[in-house]
């Protein structure tokens, strides 16, 4: 145990402090930009950011899980040129989509600026390689530099999204902070990490093909998986748009921000070390049994507390840091508490399916919360009675995930056949 603990530690801490430090300019401007924008701005940046964290996914075809695995400089150099190419084909198509949907002026997106329309492809794009690009610093533990990397991104999106909206550009500074944002963070890791340089082609060549077939559980499997988990995680805001009005779905959207700040402070920091330690352990003695049991009680231990302080002191909270008019997303996070704080335990614990290679049971999962999600908000309830219903009903879900991860990560059979050999 103890030298399990030494280095995850160590690594953790390292990945923890380069995360705090990202999160703590956009804390400092989050109370600003709150008064300078309204619910509505807060909204549509929300539904923008939404379309972006789903298409990214696509855009990777899920290939930079499958870097953590693959320590071969040829085969990561193979996995950049994999994902730059899918990911320009796919940032090209949603800008020529949204060229059309606004031309031929189509409802869907006629509550969007032509801006943001346009900026789509890029934020994909700019988040498909991100995501890649810091995979590759979890593979060589380089966490260091991925660290001062994402304090960049963060600490320059809040700056420009707070400048643009004094400027008065309204959800335009949202979308165009959140891009300047991305693309410094992005030569900062360029720069940071030195990882290898794709090799773009018309077409993909055969190393490129022979990469995708070896990896072919991630694109058939967890990609769906994933981008199914992305859309469900979008879902309740359009839900609530289209039920509740858009001044209930700016609430929201803000109350995801800012539960979803311990995701990606703490909970984030663990799975990049999570990822590689798993993998070694699981490559060593046939399980990773003891990385996920002390990562669970990490994870319990980092988690209990903001979740308790959500329940008691949410709406208190969010009235005083954000303003009057922002008490009732306080209300909103005091009932999904629960929901996160088993957010926040499973999600880093998730990448046992990948390292077992069972993807398709993930996939199976992430319907079954599909079908959850579009079962809680079609219910004709008032907005808190359809929040209500979906965390109770996550949350059974998310015990059941953890149950599974647990097993797989246990991996008996293997773990038997190596004791009987």
């Amino acid at each position: 145990m103890t030298g399990f603990a030494s280095p995850f530690w160590k690594h953790v801490t390292t990945v923890l402090m380069g995360s705090v430090a990202a999160q703590v300019t956009p804390l400092l401007m989050a109370p600003l930009i709150t008064r300078i924008c309204t619910p509505e701005d807060m909204g549509a940046f929300g539904v923008w950011f939404g379309l972006i964290a789903i298409a990214s996914i696509g855009a990777t075809l899920r290939l930079e899980a499958a870097m953590i695995l693959d320590h071969g400089t040829e085969d990561q150099a193979t996995c950049f040129s994999v994902v730059g190419y899918f990911a320009t084909l796919l940032a090209l198509a949603i800008t020529l989509c949204g060229s059309l949907a606004r031309a031929f002026d189509l409802p869907l997106v006629g509550h969007m600026s032509w801006f943001g329309l346009m900026s789509i492809g890029v934020g994909t794009w700019l988040t498909a390689y991100m995501q890649t690009t810091l995979a590759y610093a979890a593979s060589c533990n380089a966490f260091g530099p991925a660290a001062k990397a994402r304090v960049l991104a963060a600490a320059t999106i809040a700056i420009a999204q707070a400048a643009l909206l004094l400027l008065g550009a309204g959800a335009n500074a949202l979308f165009a902070g959140q891009i300047v944002g991305l693309a410094a963070g992005l030569l900062a890791a360029t720069y940071l990490l030195s990882p290898p340089r794709p090799r773009l082609t018309a077409l993909p060549i055969d190393a490129q093909w022979k990469y995708l077939r070896k990896h072919k559980a991630f694109w058939c499997f967890a990609l769906p998986a994933h981008l199914l988990n992305a859309l469900c995680a979008q879902l309740p805001l359009l839900f609530i748009s289209a039920r509740h009005g858009v001044l209930s779905a700016g609430l929201f959207a803000l109350t995801l921000r800012v539960l979803a700040a311990p995701v990606s402070l703490l909970a984030a920091s663990v799975l990049e070390v999570f990822k590689r330690q798993s993998v070694v352990e699981f490559q060593t003695v046939g399980n990773c049994t003891q990385c996920y049991l002390s990562t669970f009680r990490i994870l319990a231990l980092l988690g209990i507390g903001p979740a308790l302080i959500l329940l008691l002191f949410a709406p208190a909270l969010f009235a005083f840091v954000f303003g009057p008019s922002w008490r009732a997303a306080g209300d909103i996070a005091r009932i999904l508490a629960p929901l996160y704080f088993l957010n926040f335990i499973a999600s880093p614990l998730s990448y046992v399916f990948s390292v077992t290679g069972k993807q398709k049971a993930d996939l199976v999962w992430q319907v079954a919360r599909g079908i959850l999600i579009i079962g809680a908000f079609s219910a004709h309830l008032t907005l808190q009675g359809n929040l209500l219903v979906y965390t109770i009903g996550y949350s059974l879900l998310y015990l059941i995930y953890l149950q599974m991860s647990y097993r797989y990560a246990q991996n008996r059979l293997a773990s038997g056949s190596r004791r009987t050999a």
